[in-house]
């Protein structure tokens, strides 16, 4: 890892010690979530609220003086979350204000998250709440997810906790090993 030139080789006992303090940040914003916080506290894993810039998941790591890392390291990968294909027909259908989130994400790993694993043949069938016709939504989500880079995860609510953890986990594990994503 990269950190002001410097370069870091973590063996992977010490990856494994600094991933342990991994810390998911949820948005304050972020409403409608007591499922995902259910699984958190249930797996024990650490979380907080702090206003995010973009999306409504993000993590960190926090310092480790005895590995050499003297501040926090915060990921600038996020993940934004939609409980529905309805949600997002809506947020894509208010196109100024999601493509200006798009743009502050741009240059970051992002990932649109809609809790309905059966969400994209719902969006081909035009099975949801919404005037937005299916063709169209359809096409707006592709040329916004090409134009912007990122990719969006139909997913049950029921593994999205999973989903994010394990998201960011691996993140900061390639990171910590050296892999370039950033």
């Amino acid at each position: 890892m990269m950190i002001l030139g410097i370069k870091y080789s973590f063996t992977d006992k010490e990856i494994k010690e600094l991933l342990s303090g991994l810390v998911i940040l949820i948005d304050t914003r972020e409403q409608g979530n007591s499922h995902i916080l259910k699984y958190f506290e249930s797996h024990k894993i650490t979380h907080k609220k702090r206003k995010l810039d973009y999306g409504d998941y993000s993590a960190y790591l926090p310092k480790n003086e005895g590995l050499g890392i003297q501040r926090d390291i915060y990921l600038t990968a996020a993940i934004e979350r939609k409980n529905s294909v309805g949600e997002l027909a809506a947020t894509i259908k208010e196109r100024t204000r999601f493509e200006n989130e798009l743009i502050r994400a741009q240059n970051s790993p992002f990932v649109l998250l809609v809790e309905d694993s059966d969400g994209y043949e719902k969006i081909v069938r035009g099975s949801y709440r919404s005037h937005y016709k299916a063709k169209a939504l359809l096409g707006s989500l592709k040329s916004f997810e090409t134009k912007y880079g990122f990719q969006t995860v139909f997913i049950s609510p029921k593994t999205s906790g999973n989903y994010f953890f394990y998201h960011f986990y691996y993140l900061f594990r390639n990171m910590l090993r050296g892999a370039s994503f950033l």
